[in-house]
């Protein structure tokens, strides 16, 4: 079980340090034409890229979190390993459900 979360982490690792990149150099790019709020929402939104884009970054967070989160759970604490796989599993699940919901509101 160990090597295929290993596997998973590295892999949203992966998919995600491209997003992240492109993420922030949008933050940037509308920050620095001054760019609104709502600008920015009417921008994106019925955008399918853009929603696509989200989603992909959603569900790679969603998977890469919770891993991280049971990992320094299960060294640092000496809480049962149960415990520890269930709180993580439904931590990464709000995290699934809260990111579609923003995404969804916002494409």
């Amino acid at each position: 079980m160990n090597r295929y979360l290993f596997i998973a982490q590295r892999l949203s690792a992966m998919i995600l340090a491209p997003l992240v990149i492109i993420h922030l150099g949008l933050i940037l790019y509308a920050v620095s034409d001054g760019l609104s709020g709502a600008e920015i929402l009417s921008r994106t939104h019925g955008s399918w890229a853009w929603a696509s884009f989200y989603f992909a970054f959603v569900l790679s967070v969603a998977v890469h979190a919770p891993i991280g989160i049971r990992n320094i759970l299960k060294e640092w604490t000496s809480m049962n390993q149960a415990i520890i796989n269930g709180f993580c599993l439904l931590f990464g699940l709000m995290l699934l459900l809260l990111g579609i919901r923003a995404v969804t509101s916002v494409v």
